[in-house]
């Protein structure tokens, strides 16, 4: 969900799973657990499963917010992998909760759920996210981390050889997990810590490699984009400058001139 309201107004409600909640403009009105609560900007609402609620604008200029739902059974299975045990779901004390890191975190998961990312990139995203929310707004003390296991290097080369041979198609989590016999949470986990980088973001790179040279060859931006596994050449493009610093098209003009210095001082 992600919707601006000013005269909607939600009847009481809940639903089977965690809700997870961005207020981005405005303030969000709304009850829960007896008492009166609202949401302004950056802060996040936390609902348990089957948490009663209902939510309304708070002024006349009413409220934008982003909302992901999370399966009960997904925050099992990250806590399982974050702490090394079977622990009880956790409970949120305080359905409103002020963390700017919390708040990112669920904003990048929304955004990539709409569209543009990859699969194994919006798998990614939710765990940050469980994690995050468990972490700040969880009952008790945060979960403690389980150290990794014995053979976490050997996971984490067969993982990034398994990329290396399919980074164009649609890599999943769950795939990769399977194929090294480990959770997708346990695999993210050895991943990074072995290589600096989460499995999507190596992804991206030979994506971008990819990409990189084809665009070098003169071949049209668009046609490299979905040529090297890009949703579009949008997509490639914003990648394309936060990683190299360069648009494209910048690129391959100072790549061609490069390979053909004579034909660039005709231009």
């Amino acid at each position: 969900m992600h919707a601006h309201f000013q005269r909607h107004a939600y009847h009481r409600h809940s639903h089977e799973t965690y809700s997870f909640g961005v207020t981005e403009d405005g303030v969000q009105a709304f009850h829960c657990r007896g008492s009166a609560r609202a949401s302004a900007a950056g802060m996040v609402m936390a609902f348990n499963p089957d948490d009663p609620h209902d939510g309304w604008a708070r002024d006349d200029l009413g409220f934008t917010y982003r909302m992901v739902h999370v399966g009960p059974e997904l925050v099992t299975a990250a806590l399982s992998d974050i702490t090394g045990r079977r622990s009880g779901l956790p409970l949120f004390r305080d359905p409103v909760v002020s963390g700017p890191v919390l708040a990112g975190h669920v904003r990048a998961l929304h955004r990539a759920l709409l569209g543009g990312a990859t699969a194994l990139r919006r798998d990614e995203l939710l765990a940050n996210a469980i994690y995050s929310a468990v972490r700040r707004a969880g009952a008790g003390a945060p979960p403690s981390v389980a150290p990794l296991t014995a053979d976490a290097a050997d996971v984490a080369r067969r993982v990034r050889e398994l990329i290396h041979d399919s980074y164009l198609g649609d890599v999943t989590a769950d795939g990769l997990a399977d194929a090294v016999g480990r959770s997708r949470f346990a695999v993210h986990r050895a991943f990074t810590s072995v290589f600096g980088m989460a499995p999507g973001d190596y992804q991206r790179q030979l994506r971008l490699r990819a990409a990189r040279q084809l665009i070098a060859q003169g071949r049209p931006i668009s046609a490299a984009a979905a040529q090297a596994g890009f949703s579009d050449q949008s997509h490639l493009t914003r990648w394309f400058i936060r990683c190299y610093g360069i648009t494209p098209g910048g690129y391959q003009r100072a790549a061609l001139r490069a390979a053909d210095p004579a034909a660039g001082g005709r231009g």
